[in-house]
């Protein structure tokens, strides 16, 4: 079976950093898109980030962008996603999903991906 999953949530303190890594299994991230989502209660899934299969391509909501920094490591058929200066709006569960895609490109829209972690909770709160 395909699977991610993901791992390094947990409670930090408001400027606090996290590092969550998302590693496949049932399938090679060398062809794959991977992105990173989430979502807080009472509110849309929002797109984060994505990094293209080559990771030569990566891109950024607005509302990360400058604090969180996404990469993979193909090699460890894993994806990470480095969080700092987190803020309590950044409570939500996490998730990373992928889709095969061109070598130099990603997006960010949930209806591009096909395959999903099960999420991790981030909570940021003093």
């Amino acid at each position: 079976q395909l699977q991610f999953v993901e791992s390094g949530g947990g409670l930090v303190q408001p400027g606090g950093s996290l590092r969550l890594s998302c590693a496949a299994s049932g399938f090679t991230l060398d062809y794959y898109a991977v992105g990173w989502f989430r979502q807080a209660p009472g509110k849309e899934r929002e797109g984060l980030s994505c990094i293209s299969g080559s990771g030569g391509s990566t891109k950024y909501a607005l509302s990360v962008k400058g604090r969180f920094t996404i990469s993979r490591d193909n090699a460890k058929n894993t994806v990470y996603l480095q969080m700092n200066s987190l803020k309590p709006e950044d409570t939500a569960v996490y998730y990373c999903a992928a889709y095969i895609g061109v070598p130099d490109m990603c997006f960010m829209t949930n209806e591009a991906y096909n395959y999903w972690g099960q999420g991790t909770q981030v909570t940021v709160s003093s």
